[in-house]
């Protein structure tokens, strides 16, 4: 009788632009964890870098010409590169045909955004975008509870990333090339967890500073929102805050829930604490790691091209709300 094949697995190949600390540590390492996708192809523009990540992970093609990379075998494309290259990388890669994983903030200007979203539809490839904090168990959980209204109509929902990050040679401290700080890089996950769990934001307000480094961009942002169909939402991010109480708070009529130990954690054990009218305080834990069930999802996607689950679209909008707040900013400072 003969052995009975086992069935091909059809695998996306990614390619990786940008070689940066993410990338080596998170993304690489993640997607090595899925079935489905193989890398082939990784860029940067320094070549000795994106030959050693390239030999760390057992990769045979590097390159630091990114048309060149566009040209090898790869399918989709993870884009890990400083901000401010984001745009020319992701009309680049939708014009040669490629799906995209963008990291966050999808672009500098919202205009760039849109654009972007705008040539990616042009040329049939789906945009997708790296807000993690939308794949973790708990969140997820947090927002059936939303969405069955458990908690009656919602008055608030406060969320905070507060991280210590000094000034360096990072470029999240070159505005050219990151656009901002705080606000920028972390702020834009709290925007787009709000948007997730309370929905569209019809108005955005706050303050924007630069408290303790003193640097050329912002160390703290703070913001209230104004939720479409219901309350308000609060956030407040830093690069300042070497100890903090990251978590997630959702307050309605008739209960409470809160999440600890899942901003700014990797793959820890998160609690979620729940209060309804009537019932006793109930707690659940959960360890998840949110960035393989966001690469599992989008991958999923890529292969069936369908719309993923957060899209370029959202990083425009997420911009869009960023801007907002640093033009009422600015006016608030003259």
């Amino acid at each position: 009788m003969k052995g009975i094949k086992k069935p091909v697995i059809r695998k996306l190949k990614w390619g990786a632009a940008g070689c940066g600390h993410f990338t080596e540590h998170s993304f690489i390492p993640t997607l090595h964890l899925l079935r489905k996708s193989t890398l082939n192809a990784v860029f940067s523009n320094d070549k000795k870098r994106a030959k050693f990540i390239a030999e760390k992970y057992g990769v045979h093609n590097f390159f630091s010409s990114f048309d060149e990379f566009l040209k090898s075998d790869v399918e989709a494309v993870y884009i890990g590169s400083a901000n401010a290259d984001h745009y020319d990388q992701v009309l680049k890669a939708a014009r040669a045909g490629k799906q995209i994983l963008c990291d966050k903030p999808v672009s500098i200007t919202s205009e760039q955004a849109e654009e972007m979203v705008r040539v990616c539809q042009e040329n049939k490839v789906q945009l997708a975008v790296n807000y993690t904090y939308r794949f973790h168990p708990l969140t997820i959980k947090a927002k059936e509870f939303l969405r069955r209204q458990l908690l009656g109509k919602i008055v608030s929902i406060n969320v905070n990333f507060n991280i210590d990050l000094p000034p360096g040679n990072n470029f999240r401290f070159n505005k050219l090339r990151s656009g901002g700080g705080a606000l920028r890089d972390i702020g834009t996950h709290m925007i787009d967890l709000l948007r997730f769990l309370g929905g569209e934001i019809v108005s955005i307000d706050g303050v924007i500073d630069d408290i303790i480094y003193k640097s050329e961009v912002d160390d703290f942002a703070a913001g209230i929102v104004k939720f479409q169909d219901s309350g308000y939402g609060y956030f407040n991010v830093s690069f300042n805050n070497k100890k903090a109480f990251n978590r997630i708070d959702l307050l309605g009529h008739k209960g409470a829930l809160s999440i600890d130990h899942l901003i700014g954690a990797k793959n820890a054990t998160s609690k979620l604490t729940i209060l309804l009218e009537g019932e006793a305080k109930k707690a659940f834990r959960k360890r998840g790691n949110k960035f393989l069930n966001l690469l599992r999802s989008v991958q999923n996607s890529f292969l069936k091209n369908e719309t993923p689950l957060v899209t370029g679209y959202d990083g425009y909008i997420n911009m869009k709300l960023m801007e907002e707040l640093e033009a009422k900013c600015q006016l608030k400072q003259k």
